[in-house]
């Protein structure tokens, strides 16, 4: 019951976290890659050491494509990023980065603007649906106990959480996308559908020992507090959801320190969402039940 009685101080909290993430996202913004916007990236390794990075910014500029972005990628590896380009123009860039050390091209992706504004478009559907289903879902679900918060009120409840669930992370995104170069790509919105079914599946096993407690009380006629039924809920499924996440922990950080480079972002995304997705599960999502039944009550 200790969560529930210092519920106040886990909504502060939450708070805190929320505003950082979105003052994150005001301040930094989310740079998107060229998933999103078109464009051209190459990865290119130098087998005998990276030159300096404005060096390879200058051989790059011979070539005239306009603005271009050249970030580290690992040790020995750098992205470059320009608009989109054609196969000469693609061959004249290999041609002079390749002047005065050796390169091996690691991978080359172009897409077209309109490709991106297409992708872009598909990506918000993909998450809309998703939150569309979870609240039809869980109003489904919840029908038939409806005191003293209404079915779909649990809905509503689910999706708020979820909406705060992926501005973490996306505020977290923002500030390494600022001192790391980061961009967001499609991994990214990868990483907040997958997040969305891991803290769907985390939310409901708690709302759904809820349900459960809430259809026997008024089965066997048992009076007890709504406060009660929920802290109850939550101490029954504590363990399960602090194992799983952990369990979730371990795989991301053996992503993240053994993995490839072009995962890492997405691993340390998927890690911070896990960890508020615990956190909201837990201490947070079951909890705010109570005062919006006290709200209901009184209405």
């Amino acid at each position: 019951m200790y969560i529930i009685h210092h519920r106040g101080l886990f909504f502060w909290i939450t708070g805190l976290l929320l505003a950082a993430a979105v003052g994150a996202i005001l301040v930094f913004g989310l740079p998107l890659g060229i998933d999103f916007t078109g464009g051209s990236l190459m990865q290119v390794s130098y087998p005998g050491g990276v030159p300096p990075l404005a060096t390879i910014q200058k051989q790059v500029a011979v070539v005239p494509l306009g603005a271009v972005d050249v970030r580290s990628a690992g040790t020995n590896a750098v992205d470059i990023r320009m608009r989109t380009m054609t196969p000469a123009e693609h061959d004249a860039v290999l041609a002079a980065i390749s002047q005065n050390a050796s390169t091996t091209e690691l991978a080359y992706t172009s897409v077209g603007p309109a490709l991106g504004s297409q992708f872009t478009d598909k990506a918000l559907w993909a998450l809309f649906a998703v939150v569309l289903v979870i609240v039809f879902y869980i109003a489904f679900a919840f029908r038939k106990v409806s005191r003293p918060v209404p079915s779909w009120g649990y809905g509503l409840t689910v999706v708020a959480m979820l909406a705060i669930d992926l501005i973490v992370p996306t505020g977290f995104y923002a500030a390494l996308c600022h001192y790391t170069g980061a961009q967001v790509d499609s991994l990214f919105i990868v990483g907040l559908l997958a997040l969305l079914g891991y803290v769907v599946n985390d939310v409901i096993v708690i709302f759904d020992r809820i349900r459960e407690h809430l259809a026997r009380n008024e089965k066997t006629g048992l009076k007890e507090s709504f406060e009660d039924t929920i802290g109850k809920s939550i101490n029954e499924t504590m363990t399960r959801s602090i194992n799983t996440a952990l369990t979730v922990v371990l795989a991301l950080l053996a992503l993240i320190y053994f993995g490839a480079p072009a995962t890492r972002d997405f691993a340390l995304v998927m890690l911070v969402g896990v960890a508020a997705g615990t956190f909201s599960s837990i201490a947070r999502s079951a909890p705010l039940l109570i005062p919006i039944a006290g709200w209901f009550t009184k209405k």
